[in-house]
């Protein structure tokens, strides 16, 4: 799991006890204070002594034979290495969960996957425990996760192909995408792998710089209707735009509910187009709903809004 090896602990014969949460306490803090009941086992704590553990609070049970140490600490590492535990020896975090803790999407898949090599007969609500023979995995902020390849077909095989784009553009701006190997991962009958496959033909590496599902839904829609690409949440004259063709001169403001609806935020809206439309800039609003209720009329009048600053242009 890229974690150090157990430290060595001096026994005292008369003070059992004390060693034993000593060398517990050790293993826990190497995994964000979560054991399971099979790793205590092989320190030497008897099933008693985890049972009066349990009863007195040292112990707290929160997942099948998993137990956090001292206290339940709200902490998502803990959780998600509670999931891992779960799973048993070499599991890991696997699908949107691992591309979620990767920091490729920008919100947790709505069921937890984990992967492992062996069967798990308990069924956990809201957790989907993957059956696999064998996989690679390595450590991402210390939870183990399956590798970054393995993570993009999973993902490509369970989820809406819009988050195999935002996972793509994620890494390459990181500079971690290797497209070829990728491609080289993708074979007949692998799951995930003509998802994917589309996906790096297609993927859009601004998805990086968007901070709302509205502005990804803007960039689909511009794919989609094979509209040119806007700049994303760049500074122009100053401010800072939700969309924007340098070579035209064209921005687009995208008005979602939460940040656009008092009258102060308006007002503050209209005067930063009025000093964009004062640099001979051109200035369109869509809002939240008219992109989910008529795309087709929005696409329609972007084309049209750029057609329009294209010959303004050539003109100039």
């Amino acid at each position: 799991m890229g974690h150090p090896a157990p430290e060595r602990w001096t026994y005292r014969a008369h003070d059992g006890h004390r060693t034993s949460k000593v060398r517990l306490g050790a293993l826990a803090g190497r995994q964000f204070g979560r054991v399971t009941w099979a790793q205590m086992h092989a320190l030497g704590i008897s099933p008693g002594t985890v049972r009066r553990w349990v009863a007195t609070g040292y112990l707290v049970p929160v997942l099948p034979r998993v137990y956090a140490v001292g206290h339940v600490a709200q902490d998502e590492r803990a959780r998600m290495f509670g999931l891992v535990l779960f799973a048993g020896p070499e599991a890991a975090l696997s699908h949107g969960t691992a591309a979620h803790w990767r920091g490729w999407l920008r919100y947790p898949i709505r069921v937890a996957h984990v992967s492992t090599p062996r069967r798990i007969r308990t069924r956990l609500r809201g957790v989907t425990v993957h059956d696999r023979r064998r996989f690679d995995r390595e450590p991402v902020d210390g939870v183990p996760c399956t590798r970054v390849t393995q993570t993009l077909l999973d993902l490509a095989a369970t989820e809406p192909l819009k988050l195999v784009h935002r996972a793509l553009a994620q890494l390459d701006f990181e500079r971690k995408l290797e497209a070829d190997a990728i491609r080289a991962a993708c074979g007949r009958g692998r799951p995930g792998s003509a998802a994917l496959t589309r996906a790096l033909h297609t993927y859009m590496p601004q998805l990086a710089r968007t901070r709302s599902d509205l502005e990804d839904d803007f960039l689909f829609l511009c794919a989609r209707h094979k509209l040119p690409l806007p700049e994303v949440n760049v500074l122009v004259d100053g401010v800072e735009v939700d969309c924007y063709w340098p070579d035209l001169d064209l921005i687009v403001e995208l008005d979602g509910v939460g940040n656009h609806g008092t009258a102060a935020q308006r007002a503050r809206d209209q005067e930063r187009s009025l000093r964009h439309r004062a640099n001979g800039r051109q200035v369109v609003r869509y809002t939240g709903r008219q992109l989910a209720g008529d795309s087709l009329a929005v696409a329609a009048d972007l084309r049209s809004q750029i057609c329009r600053s294209r010959i303004g242009r050539s003109l100039s």
